[in-house]
């Protein structure tokens, strides 16, 4: 929750369970762990790093120009990120991000169809009392 905003006592309560209810939600804890297995495997890192190298190689190739490095270079890189993108664990991942971000876009709707909805019943009270 962001600590900076002072919620109403029972809007921050109403928050802190949709949160909670968020972080225990089966999507979420799916994506929540590929996210950190990703972050935790050796090949991908090292894949990652070389990727990285491989682009700087070819920024530095034509900057010399030398453009049959930099091409070399750049197919080098490109092969490597389609190692990485076709990663079991890396299309697990981006499947499990969109379902969560799915889920949270879902989340985000019904709430702020509800806030409407209830802004919309307090106007009409207000309107109704004058």
């Amino acid at each position: 929750m962001d600590r900076d905003y002072k919620y109403e006592p029972k809007v921050a309560e109403k928050l802190e369970l949709v949160i909670r209810q968020l972080t225990e939600n089966e999507v979420i804890q799916e994506y929540q762990k590929l996210e950190q297995q990703i972050g935790s495997h050796q090949g991908l890192k090292e894949l990652v790093e070389a990727i990285k190298r491989h682009q700087k190689d070819a920024v530095q190739f034509a900057h010399y120009g030398k453009p049959n490095a930099e091409q070399e270079a750049l197919r080098q890189a490109d092969e490597l990120t389609s190692q990485f993108d076709n990663h079991p664990l890396v299309m697990a991942y981006r499947d499990s991000l969109i379902e969560a971000n799915d889920l949270l876009q879902h989340v985000t709707k019904l709430l702020e169809q509800r806030v409407n909805q209830g802004l919309a019943d307090q106007s009409t009270i207000i309107e109704d009392k004058e």
